[in-house]
């Protein structure tokens, strides 16, 4: 078949919503590879546009020029293609409205989630875009996305950590401009965020949020207290944040709560995902009345049994799936896009240098400069681990001035801000030997023997330990 087949189905009765399932469907087509069938609803429901392709569409979604990533008039980026050619935009900044918006990336293992990730990065940046960029996977998620050594200096995000402890001084850091710039805009009369008047558009993203909101994470509680204000509060003042995860469950992204709001409003984009998220999504509401997407799959080309006496039968491997997604507040939410293909076509030794040409060369936007004295060494020396969670977070009797004083000298002896760590916020619990190594486990998919261990857990700014107890450790992590 080398045709492209378009049906128009309509509901029976009025008020009636189309319902489908993707496989069955395609089956009642003989469609073999379902790839090749896309089916989009209208928001009614009651409309359905069902499309038979000759072969994967989306096959091949390539970028003609990194300038195709700079954010356009209506403040959406390019990420992609539909599977009928239409570019797939994600909003970053609404100009009407003045708003900043929240942006959620979902995927599971293997779906595309860091390369995703680095096209939105490489948006930014070409966008005029400060990014404060948390690679909760040891900054193996996007190593291309390094920040900056200090203020000027080259770098493809302003600032960037792979630590909770970073993490959490970012999330302070952002909240502290984000305060800073709601007083400093009531003092103008102002309402609404105009990008670059004076300030620039800032996004906070966690890549690998997961590991920062999930049961049991130290800094779980804390740290849903800083996304929750900043998504609901910085909006308006041109602070955006965005979270890169692999869930299977909103609950295990701080709680439903947590994300409902951002997933009902924000830019959601949805590689492959477990059936549980899914069913959520849908149960919840969050996904409009009548829609069903379709799996998908983790190969794409047709599947089919092959007899044991088939001699001619190819065992090619079949193509990947991978950066295949919904976006599900575009325009059209129930049809599959694919991210751009990007970077080499095999792995490099150290840093992809096509991935480098797509953030572009040069230093990224800053936050503005009349904040930096109120946030502090973190930023300003772009600090990591504890050192950087000491910097935003001093102890009760680092206060020099007093139970009713504001100045207050942080972990590296510089000024830090006055403004004081919420009260509804409480304070994280320490973190044992225990956490430690398990943050280091996670962050290397490599086999690592207790020396190399170690080394690692000395290195995240703790306590030091010795061997013995890393060894002890491990053997309670292994039973």
């Amino acid at each position: 078949m080398s045709k492209i087949y378009e049906l128009t189905v309509e509901a029976c009765e009025p008020g009636d919503i189309i319902t489908y399932h993707p496989m069955r469907l395609a089956a009642a087509l003989r469609i073999k590879d379902v790839n090749r069938l896309a089916v989009e609803t209208n928001l009614m429901g009651d409309k359905a546009l069902v499309t038979i392709y000759p072969h994967d569409p989306l096959a091949r979604v390539i970028p003609n020029h990194p300038q195709m990533l700079v954010m356009d008039d209506r403040g959406r980026i390019w990420i992609g293609r539909y599977h009928n050619g239409r570019p797939s935009l994600l909003r970053l900044y609404d100009p009407q409205s003045g708003s900043a918006q929240r942006l959620l990336l979902f995927g599971t293992t293997g779906a595309g989630k860091s390369t995703a990730g680095q096209i939105i990065l490489a948006a930014m940046k070409r966008s005029g875009i400060a990014v404060l960029y948390a690679d909760l996977k040891g900054g193996q998620s996007a190593p291309e996305a390094f920040g900056q050594s200090g203020h000027g200096s080259d770098g493809n995000v302003a600032w960037r950590v792979t630590t909770q402890e970073g993490t959490m001084a970012q999330l302070r850091t952002t909240w502290l401009t984000m305060m800073d710039r709601q007083e400093r805009y009531s003092r103008m009369g102002r309402s609404k965020f105009l990008r670059d008047r004076p300030d620039p558009l800032i996004y906070q993203i966690v890549d690998e949020a997961n590991r920062l909101l999930e049961r049991g994470a130290p800094y779980r509680d804390e740290a849903t207290f800083y996304i929750k204000d900043i998504g609901r509060t910085g909006r308006s003042l041109g602070i955006g944040i965005g979270l890169f995860a692999q869930a299977g469950h909103l609950e295990e992204m701080g709680g439903s709560d947590t994300l409902r709001a951002m997933l009902k409003e924000g830019e959601v984009v949805l590689l492959r995902w477990t059936s549980s998220m899914m069913k959520q999504l849908v149960t919840d509401g969050l996904l409009p009345t009548g829609m069903v997407l379709a799996p998908i799959p983790k190969y794409a080309g047709e599947a089919d049994l092959v007899s044991q006496f088939d001699e001619e039968q190819q065992d090619d491997d079949l193509p990947g799936t991978q950066g295949t997604a919904y976006n599900v507040n575009g325009r059209y939410p129930s049809s599959k896009m694919r991210f751009w293909s990007i970077g080499s076509h095999i792995p490099t030794e150290g840093l992809d240098p096509m991935v480098l040409d797509l953030y572009g060369p040069g230093a990224p936007p800053e936050i503005e400069q009349v904040a930096w004295d109120l946030i502090g060494d973190a930023y300003g020396r772009r600090l990591d681990g504890m050192a950087a969670y000491r910097a935003v977070f001093p102890e009760p009797d680092e206060d020099e001035e007093g139970e009713d004083g504001g100045g207050k000298k942080n972990g590296s002896g510089g000024s830090r801000a006055a403004s004081p760590v919420p009260a509804a916020v409480p304070k994280p619990r320490a973190r044992t030997l225990r956490d430690r190594i398990q943050a280091v486990l996670d962050a290397h998919d490599d086999p690592l023997d207790a020396l190399q261990i170690l080394e690692l857990v000395n290195a995240d700014g703790g306590r030091a330990v010795k061997l013995g107890s890393v060894r002890n450790t491990l053997t309670a992590i292994r039973n």
